[in-house]
């Protein structure tokens, strides 16, 4: 087994960059749980699948094949042999990933591919169930959030930075109502791992988080 650092969170925390920055530092792969949510996001909205449809949702997961690549230690997503690597971060698909992801077959389809990297290599991985579900032996675990206020206003400027026009309030609400529904959905909800380090980042910059997880890792035989 490698050495892994799991990191959950709730939505806009901050954690895939975070984990990408360690990573890079530790030397680690990073591996992004949320683009594998997302990358079956991606493909019930195509096929136009409703998630309340059990059988439905069945159906279309036994036509997806998911699997993952590095070019240049960037991590690829290859949906039934398609690179949607630059498809998968619309609004959208965030949506369909945070509702889908709530369904047991959806997250079966995807934990032993987890777990099988995790044996593999030291990595990082993130998400909302890593330290409580997916790695629960890592050695060393985070648990990254920030206020509601100061995540909104991260991801406004990130928007803002793009060119896309969007209000500040209606992501405020977005988060909020994500807060809600992956703390209190029925399989695996988002909750601190008894044994996290917890790391509240509302008044921190990036690079002192990641040092914060850099001194952490290496303070645990990384």
């Amino acid at each position: 087994m490698g050495f892994n650092i799991a990191i959950d969170g709730p939505a806009g925390a901050g954690k895939s960059t975070i984990a990408k920055l360690a990573a890079k530092e530790l030397g680690f792969i990073y591996i992004d749980t949320g683009a594998m949510y997302r990358t079956i996001a991606l493909y019930l909205i195509r096929e136009h699948v409703d998630c309340e449809d059990e059988q439905a949702l069945s159906d279309a997961l036994r036509s997806i094949e998911v699997e993952i690549s590095y070019t240049d230690g960037v991590q690829q997503l290859i949906l039934n042999g398609e690179n949607v690597t630059d498809l998968i971060r619309t609004e959208e698909v965030s949506q369909m990933a945070s509702i889908s992801s709530a369904k047991p077959q959806v997250r079966q389809k995807l934990l032993q591919l987890q777990r099988t990297a995790a044996e593999k290599y030291d990595v990082i991985m993130d998400g909302r169930d890593i330290g409580t579900v997916i790695l629960p032996d890592a050695q060393l675990k985070i648990y990254l959030t920030a206020s509601i206020e100061e995540r909104a206003r991260r991801r406004y400027m990130e928007m803002q930075e793009k060119g896309i026009e969007c209000d500040l309030h209606e992501i405020e609400a977005d988060i909020a109502e994500r807060d809600e529904r992956d703390m209190n959905r029925e399989v695996s909800p988002l909750k601190q791992a008894e044994d996290a380090v917890l790391i509240d980042s509302s008044h921190m910059t990036i690079t002192d988080v990641c040092e914060k997880i850099c001194e952490l890792a290496r303070n645990a035989g990384a």
